[in-house]
């Protein structure tokens, strides 16, 4: 179960997260990625965020991408939170795909 204090944790994240990405998006050459959730662990020392690309055929190649570059993110992450957070935690992004299983299921159900 999670806390408080991860919730806030992680709403906080994602908030700074997503605005690290939209200013990322004219370097990504169209792509645009929204943080769906972020996860933190217990010890605050892990988060685990999940992406959401458009367009989707290139989300695999973009998380690689974010992965490889995870600590320059958290060097800007923790310029940001440098005043609510003591210790930024370990980023590790992951692909959301809820939304392509979500318009699979539509696509079946219209046949």
């Amino acid at each position: 179960m999670e806390s408080t204090r991860q919730a806030k944790i992680a709403r906080l994240i994602q908030k700074e997260l997503s605005e690290i990405f939209r200013q990322q998006t004219a370097k990504t050459h169209g792509v645009l990625i929204s943080v769906s959730a972020v996860r933190v662990s217990p010890d605050l020392s892990i988060a685990r965020a999940y992406l959401s690309v458009f367009p989707s055929e290139k989300g695999k190649e973009m998380i690689e991408s974010i992965n490889a570059n995870a600590r320059t993110i958290r060097y800007e992450l923790a310029q940001k939170v440098r005043f609510q957070l003591r210790k930024t935690p370990e980023l590790s992004f992951y692909l959301d795909d809820s939304l392509d299983y979500i318009e699979n299921i539509d696509h079946l159900l219209q046949k």
